[in-house]
């Protein structure tokens, strides 16, 4: 069985229910997530072995936490324990013409305060087939970036496949620290993961005749930029999302896939969106288990996508979806039926 270890910070997110703004409710409905976490939930849900590394306080709403984890099959027997706070994030669902939104509360959460040395990679990365990490982590603390590094460096040594998922956030750094920073990094790593924003604001390059916010988007562009991504840091793989905002309910979602020197467009899906957080991180968990399973790349995007559909349609962060209902939607059932 394939293996994969995902490092990142896992946090409290708290929301209204359904689409309550901030404003209306004196209540929150808790849960627990994270970027990498997300993945790691994900590739349990196909039977992927995952394993999370992460630093979090020695208190009770951390080991509540870490209990989610150990509830969806992901293992934690490297977390780390230490430091004051875990890291929250509150969110308020948006829906029509009302976008989602989100408000960080993560300064001075344990995994930001990590040190390098807290972190055996040698022992951690034993007997892994691919290693996944995300620009949010790198952003969260000044000595993240440094982390990061020593764990693709060990990855590359043992021959484990390093995945990095850009996923820029502007309440975290700026486009200048991220490209200052990123760059070394992602020399590092094998298959990379964003979307039209990432690729600007984090590596400086842009696609040609396309504006997100508009609903606008050339496809054949992000083959150029693809391309120029894989040949500037030695990439294996470069996959992007690609989303045209309908609505904050409704959106179209396709992706790409470049490799050897060649790109892979899936179908695009129309989606009526239930909770589109986590999105992005079960469209890197698609990634993530194709690959690793040795699909060729027109599969491989096909399942991407088709996961991350899916994930689109569920509550909360983390997508539940097995590979017989990715496969299901890949193969054209998107009716919705209901199964008896």
């Amino acid at each position: 069985m394939k293996k994969v270890v995902g490092f990142g910070e896992i946090m409290l997110r708290m929301s209204p229910a359904g689409y309550y703004k901030f404003s209306q409710v004196d209540e929150f409905k808790v849960n627990y997530t994270g970027a990498e976490a997300n993945v790691c939930v994900a590739l349990s849900a196909t039977g992927m072995t995952a394993e999370y590394v992460t630093k979090v306080p020695d208190n009770d709403i951390a080991r509540c936490a870490i209990a989610t984890m150990r509830k969806f099959g992901v293992g934690v027997r490297h977390v780390v324990y230490g430091g004051d706070r875990l890291g929250s994030y509150y969110l308020e669902r948006g829906a029509s013409q009302r976008p989602s939104k989100v408000i960080y509360d993560r300064k001075y959460s344990s995994i930001s305060m990590a040190k390098r040395e807290e972190f055996d990679w040698e022992t951690i990365l034993e007997g892994v087939d691919a290693f996944h990490f995300t620009g949010i982590t790198v952003a969260l603390g000044e000595n993240l970036p440094g982390i990061c590094l020593d764990a693709c460096k060990v990855a590359k040594k043992k021959g484990v496949q390093v995945f990095c998922d850009l996923n820029y956030r502007k309440n975290l750094w700026t486009p200048e620290q991220a490209q200052h920073i990123m760059p070394e990094i992602v020399a590092n790593v094998d298959v990379l993961v964003g979307n039209e924003e990432d690729a600007e604001k984090v590596l400086g390059v842009k696609a040609a005749n396309s504006d997100v916010a508009k609903g606008e988007l050339d496809r054949e562009s992000y083959v150029d930029v693809a391309r120029q991504l894989s040949e500037k840091y030695g990439l294996k793989t470069v996959a992007f999302t690609l989303r045209t905002s309908i609505s904050a309910s409704d959106n179209n979602w396709a992706g790409i896939i470049y490799a050897d020197k060649n790109a892979y467009f899936s179908k695009k899906y129309k989606m009526h969106i239930v909770d589109r957080v986590g999105g992005g991180d079960s469209f890197a968990a698609g990634l993530i288990y194709a690959i690793c399973n040795g699909y060729d790349h027109q599969k491989t995007i096909n399942f991407a996508v088709a996961a991350s559909c899916l994930k689109h349609s569920i509550e909360l962060d983390f997508n539940l979806s097995t590979v017989s209902e990715i496969e299901a939607l890949m193969g054209g059932d998107g009716s919705g039926r209901v199964q008896r």
